[in-house]
């Protein structure tokens, strides 16, 4: 492999992995223009096309996706191995991506990252907000935050935060003249302002459990949102019932605003997780940065 190629490898990796030309410049810190050229170097180099662009992004073709799936995981570990080179500054460096919900990253990931990056200011963390259960090697992430802790092989997980639990509430507005649910069934018959999510780009369906009995319900309303945030703004409007974190909601609870329904029925889940690839060498900026989210 001529010397010059690697650069032109690890520009391909980034946006084969991104599925963007925008997002993978956004990560490489480059131009979108300067990476495409790159890229197309390496093509005419090769004498053979890598990617192409569709309707939904950009993908590897035959070729590009047999280089990606051989090279990936050595490209990664030359890129820790580089990384890990900061600890031998005085001062910990780096840029940490991390995709989570925005629950997640207001209630967790933030308030501590607000302690945390001031102690060290060249350390930089990006935080996606995206309702998808992603492949965060594949996707360019250094790490991602979920529910709970299982995971895919050769990741380590950590828990960041307390356990959750969900609850069902409505207004008082929407409840004036109308009979509050007992079990999860009665749902049926409320409007319910539904959350739609990207892993599956279907509707998420509230899951209760009462004793043994486990139950999922299918609700229906006149509108939808993609975030939890847009969604609590809704219900206190009066536009139907929620199924919201409970710490999110209980303050309004408590001034009489919005009223919690069906709580014998409200598990509670583990908390949120940080996950991230084992790698046999982290960077000095990750380690620190685990350590001050860790659940304590």
């Amino acid at each position: 492999m001529l010397r010059e190629n690697f650069s032109e490898l690890f520009a391909f990796i980034a946006v084969a992995r991104a599925r963007s030309f925008t997002r993978a410049a956004a990560k490489l810190q480059i131009s979108q223009p300067a990476l495409s050229h790159t890229v197309r170097e390496l093509e005419n180099r090769f004498g053979i096309q890598l990617l192409v662009r569709n309707t939904r992004g950009v993908v590897p073709t035959e070729a590009g996706q047999q280089l990606l799936d051989r090279l990936s995981s050595e490209f990664d570990e030359i890129e820790s191995e580089i990384e890990a080179l900061s600890d031998f500054r005085d001062t910990p460096k780096g840029t940490i991506r991390i995709t989570a919900i925005d629950y997640a990253i207001r209630s967790v990931l933030w308030p501590k990252l607000a302690k945390f990056l001031p102690q060290y200011p060249d350390i930089k963390v990006e935080l996606i907000n995206e309702y998808e259960s992603v492949d965060i090697a594949a996707r360019g992430y250094d790490a991602g935050v979920r529910f709970g802790q299982e995971l895919a092989q050769d990741m380590i997980s950590v828990k960041i935060g307390p356990d959750v639990r969900n609850t069902v509430v409505g207004s008082k507005s929407y409840f004036s003249g109308r009979t509050r649910p007992t079990t999860p069934h009665d749902l049926t018959s409320h409007r319910c302002i539904n959350l739609r999510t990207s892993t599956y780009g279907g509707l998420y369906e509230w899951e209760f459990v009462k004793g043994k009995r486990a139950y999922s319900a299918r609700v229906d309303g006149s509108v939808v949102f993609n975030n939890a945030y847009d969604i609590f703004e809704a219900v206190k409007a009066g536009f139907g019932l929620a199924y919201l974190p409970e710490d999110m909601v209980q303050a309004s609870v408590a001034k009489g605003q919005l009223i919690s329904v069906l709580e014998d029925w409200c598990p509670v889940w583990p908390g949120f997780h940080l996950y991230y690839p084992n790698r046999r060498q982290q960077s000095l900026a990750m380690t620190l940065l685990v350590d001050a989210l860790r659940h304590r």
